[in-house]
């Protein structure tokens, strides 16, 4: 029986019931615990974890005091099924997370209540249709799937729904840093939206915030106060040139089809307290790319000399030094050998489905993937959708892919775990 007609159905109904939970940051754990009911009752046996704060803190991802990371009630589920002698053959997980953004303007409806396309319903519109609960439902009914069907290989199939992977991945950290399962782990496929073409590079990400202060006038005679204003542009304008100068100095194979492969994004800025005081205060939040083959502290350093030449060269800075410093998540780079087993059964699985981009390709954003690489494990990224929907309104994927994306990963599991 084809895949599509033996789950369409089922795959459809759990996608749907995944959307309604609202599980933005923090509010992860009453559909962790759904979804750990629906898998047992279909012969999963399950794990649960939550992160410590005291390790995560110590990891270069997450800010250094454990009061900043919120981990409690966040519970991690993994699922497992077992093929033939388990122990005999090799493990490998299919991850996705069950966080999602908060819901930003220019939603029609309720973000969490899913809507499907009128007539054949092959377009579903929901609040984390893309990112990334399609994506993890292809993974359970991967996993069903495979077990449905006569196998003829040892290993396991860990199918896990982790938390906080928004706020640099808690769940996956926890999960690599200490094992909650009783076996090793061999290999991963993380369905992130790729449009079901293979990622074996992730970009990693620096999250800096400038701050700048002046002096204050009134607005009627600004010439004695000094403005924040045009010394950061002159920041700004270094950085975007630091950007240019990384983007033809800094190379990698399989970021050659990016315009700006490592991009500096300054996301937000906020300067001054009154429409008629000349603005003495000025604070940007920056998120600089970081390249595989990069560290974060290396890329760092660079942005921080070209400050530092500024400051030097400006007047305006002797008595008004920056300050620049680390908020938030740090994402390290990450990247998975091609020629490796897990990086050939997800090719061996889309020549089979006749999906024609099978070269591996490099993503600008993180994921959690990373934390598998550095753990030892090799890891592709791996799933539907286009990364474009994710974090936007009316955020939607089209179904025929979904399928397309759960009957490949299965597949390709099928593949890893025979080979």
């Amino acid at each position: 029986m084809e895949f599509s007609t033996a789950w369409d159905d089922e795959l459809r109904s759990f996608v749907d019931e995944l959307c309604r939970f609202e599980t933005t940051a923090g509010d992860e754990a009453a559909a962790q615990r759904w979804l750990a009911d629906t898998l047992e009752e279909w012969g999963f046996e399950t794990y649960e974890w939550e992160a410590d704060p005291e390790a995560l803190a110590a990891h270069p991802s997450f800010p250094d005091d454990p009061d900043d990371l919120e981990t409690a009630n966040r519970p991690s589920v993994g699922g497992v099924l077992e093929f033939g002698d388990p122990d005999a053959g090799k493990t490998l997980v299919l991850n996705g997370h069950v966080d999602v953004v908060p819901p930003g303007n220019g939603w029609e409806g309720d973000p969490f209540e899913p809507r499907w396309s009128s007539g054949n319903g092959d377009t579903l519109t929901a609040l984390g249709a893309t990112d990334m609960k399609s994506g993890l439902a292809a993974c359970v009914f991967a996993a069903r799937h495979l077990a449905s069907i006569e196998s003829a290989f040892d290993g396991r199939l860990v199918v896990e729904s982790v938390v906080g992977e928004e706020e640099g991945g808690i769940g996956a950290a926890a999960a690599a840093l200490e094992n909650p399962y009783p076996f090793s782990r061999d290999a991963a496929i993380v369905a992130e939206p790729t449009q079901c073409r293979p990622v074996i590079a992730t970009e990693g990400s620096l999250m800096k915030r400038l701050r700048l202060e002046g002096r204050s006038a009134h607005a009627a005679t600004r010439w004695h106060g000094e403005s924040v204003l045009p010394p950061f542009e002159r920041i700004r304008r270094a950085f975007d040139d630091l950007e240019t100068e990384r983007g033809e100095r800094v190379t990698h194979p399989l970021y050659e089809e990016f315009p700006i492969p490592w991009p500096v994004c300054v996301g937000r800025v906020e300067a001054g307290n009154w429409a008629s005081s000349v603005p003495d205060e000025l604070t940007a939040e920056l998120r600089i790319g970081v390249a595989p083959g990069e560290t974060v502290d290396e890329v760092e350093r660079e942005f921080e000399q070209r400050l530092s030449d500024i400051v030097a060269e400006d007047p305006f800075f002797d008595s008004n030094p920056p300050e620049f410093e680390r908020f938030s998540i740090q994402f390290e780079p990450a990247e998975t050998d091609a020629e490796e087993p897990v990086v050939r059964a997800v090719q061996e699985a889309m020549e089979t489905m006749d999906l024609p981009e099978i070269e591996p390709r490099g993503a600008t954003y993180g994921a959690d993937s990373r934390h598998y690489v550095h753990a030892g494990i090799p890891t592709v990224v791996f799933g539907p959708g286009d990364i474009q929907q994710a974090h936007f309104p009316e955020e939607s994927i089209e179904w025929p892919e979904v399928l397309t994306a759960s009957e490949t990963i299965a597949e390709a599991a099928r593949a890893f775990l025979s080979d």
